[in-house]
């Protein structure tokens, strides 16, 4: 079997790697119908994420179940399924508190840009859909593993409600899916924050009602003005950096929400500032398998296509191609065809 492989700064490679198989009675292995670049891989990609020599790669993944071990009892061959990216028992107290991804027996999922994927703890992490989809409805599936997942999660930790004003701080492909949950959980003003056409147009398909392009303070002045000097409801921190985290909380009204689902990186927090803020902070990696069965519903009932994040489609073997248009923002994601 092939696989994608990380050497270094913007060396990434498709080769040959050993077959997944079977090693606990947990296991599944599955057969991809599709998988993808995240924006979260470009981190160590640019060299900004330190790997350990060369390093397997991918974590969104969905396809058909190939082998289950013996003790797996919720899946079985033949089935399409979508799992998170973290693995979970979902028995565990932080399972059954609805924290999944910090499972106590987590296992964070790391080569699925290949054909085959094994996944472990495969009764808590993976869901059966209804049935085999139709192929138009792979790409939402699969964005239901990460971005459309996160994107929710974003919503819900920022505790979004109908007839809310609701603020996404990032354009990649988790937050404009943050945008479709807010709208799908009845946000009545939505404000995306973006400067790229292409997501501005995906964005407002989505549910913005609003566009700011500014950055920084000038982003947050732009909000408060939106706003009438009040600030929004719920501020959606989909990026990771300190301009972006700050952006956020500087936008959010007293007694607000900030939910923040971007990998953090290099971000600090000062102390006074937040005590005077009087905000609600939220995030973290997102608990997906929670979700599943919701999101799998709305993209199986026609209800919601998040699989119009995937901008580029390449064959599995042209990955680095998909790694280089993200990185150079040619693309907002990649969706990659075994």
């Amino acid at each position: 079997m092939r696989g994608t492989m990380l050497y270094g700064p913007r060396d990434i490679r498709f080769e040959d790697r050993e077959a997944p198989t079977i090693i606990e009675p947990t296991d599944a292995v599955i057969r991809m119908a599709a998988t993808c670049v995240c924006g979260s891989d470009l981190w160590p990609y640019r060299g900004l994420q330190p790997i350990n020599g060369p390093t397997p790669m991918g974590h969104e993944y969905c396809g058909i179940v190939e082998e289950v071990g013996s003790a797996v009892k919720s899946v079985k061959p033949g089935q399409f399924v979508v799992g998170s990216f973290a693995t979970s028992d979902n028995t565990c107290p932080y399972c059954q508190g609805g924290y999944q991804s910090s499972c106590m027996h987590r296992e964070w999922i790391s080569r699925a840009q290949a054909p085959v994927l094994r996944v472990s703890l495969a009764d808590g992490t993976l869901v059966a859909t209804p049935d085999v989809p139709s192929d138009d409805l792979v790409p939402s599936l699969l964005a239901a593993s990460d971005v459309f997942g996160t994107g929710w999660f974003a919503a819900d930790a920022a505790n979004v409600k109908p007839g809310s004003t609701v603020a996404v701080v990032g354009d990649g492909a988790v937050g404009l899916c943050a945008v479709l949950a807010a709208r799908q959980m009845g946000a009545e003003r939505i404000i995306a924050m973006s400067r790229h056409e292409s997501r501005r147009k995906l964005a407002h398909e989505f549910g913005a009602t609003d566009i700011v392009i500014e950055r920084g303070e000038e982003g947050v002045a732009r909000i408060k003005e939106l706003t009438g000097g009040i600030g929004a409801d719920s501020v959606l921190e989909c990026v990771g950096t300190q301009e972006s985290m700050m952006q956020a909380i500087r936008s959010t009204r007293p007694g607000g929400y900030v939910s923040y689902v971007g990998v953090p990186h290099g971000v600090e927090l000062n102390g006074e500032e937040l005590f005077f803020a009087h905000i609600h902070l939220h995030g973290g990696p997102a608990p997906v398998r929670r979700f599943l069965p919701t999101l799998i519903t709305l993209v199986w009932e026609g209800k919601v296509n998040p699989g119009k994040v995937f901008d580029l489609t390449l064959p599995l073997n042209q990955v680095a191609e998909g790694y280089r248009a993200m990185d150079e923002r040619r693309a907002i994601k990649t969706l990659l065809r075994p």
